[in-house]
């Protein structure tokens, strides 16, 4: 085991360490000058040589991705370019709504998915597979932005349920939070139900065509009992499509976020992106990547403790 979890964790730096190459790259290869947006109406050159010189935006790329790297492993992401705020307390702020969305939405496409996976299993060829198998098909094919607008028209124009857009702290108002939050978090937990859906019906499908569930029907074992067993050697294929999954929502969020005007990391990076303001999109999508990273380690080292089997193989190669 613990052979294993070195590998993953050596895996897990690695693959950190080129997504931080892919983000500076990536960021640099925007259009535009950030020392024009930042001069605003002063364009002279001598401004934006200042400009250039304060920021570290004249060095070689080499200096440049030198600096980035050795100040974020400090926790230190530099300040923003727009009102020169460090940009890890803007992290800090934003980051806590966009966990608070992902969570909700993790509960939503949990809640709605794997029992609409179980029944669709179970009552295979019956009215509940082919409900759960459409359902399944809408959530995976109908996209973010046009369900986030629909929701809000039907619950927030036309019934006036839930708010359409803002956001409350929970620790502001609790219950207001919640009614702020239910919409995003049903939007974008939708495709993430609809996956998970599909994973459990396929997985339990498997189980119970296995050998060891034939025999303990053939020795008169319960049809509750019998689905049981199946469904607990199913959640491995579950737990490792729900850490793949988080990428998604992540992504997922950027439009969710937008749409609802919520302040988390979505809306940050998109506003970041139009201001060509580097440190801030540097810092919010090197913590998302590490976070992702750092969520498929947990998935893998759970993986592992779910089927003993991989974890042997691991430690063996």
């Amino acid at each position: 085991m613990g052979v294993f979890i070195v590998r993953r964790v050596l895996a897990a730096l690695l693959t950190l360490f080129i997504a931080s190459i892919v983000v500076f790259l990536g960021v640099r290869a925007l259009p535009g000058d950030p020392a024009l947006v930042l001069a605003g109406e002063s364009t002279d050159e001598a401004t934006l040589a200042a400009i250039r010189e304060q920021f570290g935006l004249d060095d070689p790329l080499p200096v440049q991705y030198w600096n980035y790297v050795s100040q974020a492993v400090q926790g230190n992401f530099g300040l923003s370019t727009r009102d020169r705020i460090p940009v890890a307390q803007i992290i800090i702020e934003r980051l806590p709504v966009t966990i608070e969305l992902t969570v909700l939405a993790v509960v939503v496409g949990l809640a709605i998915g794997v029992p609409a996976g179980i029944a669709s299993a179970v009552r295979r060829g019956g009215p509940a597979d082919y409900a759960a198998t459409g359902l399944g098909l809408f959530g995976l094919s109908v996209p973010h932005f046009w369900l986030g607008l629909l929701a809000i028209l039907v619950f927030s124009v036309t019934l006036r349920w839930l708010p359409a857009s803002g956001f409350v702290g929970i620790a502001e108002d609790p219950l207001e939070n919640v009614r702020r939050m239910v919409l995003p978090a049903v939007v974008l937990g939708t495709g993430l139900s609809a996956v998970l859906m599909r994973q459990t019906r396929s997985a339990l499908l498997g189980q119970l065509s296995a050998d060891y569930v034939r025999t303990a029907r053939s020795k008169g074992v319960s049809r509750p009992r019998e689905v049981r067993h199946a469904l607990r050697n199913s959640l491995t294929t579950v737990v490792t499509v729900l850490g793949l999954q988080l990428g998604a929502l992540i992504s997922g969020a950027v439009v969710t976020e937008t749409i609802f005007v919520i302040p988390g990391f979505g809306k940050l990076i998109v506003d970041a992106v139009l201001a060509r303001n580097y440190p801030v999109i540097q810092g919010a999508v090197l913590v998302t990547v590490a976070g992702y990273v750092l969520i498929n380690l947990l998935v893998d080292l759970t993986y592992a403790y779910l089927n003993p089997r991989l974890r042997l193989t691991g430690a063996s190669t």
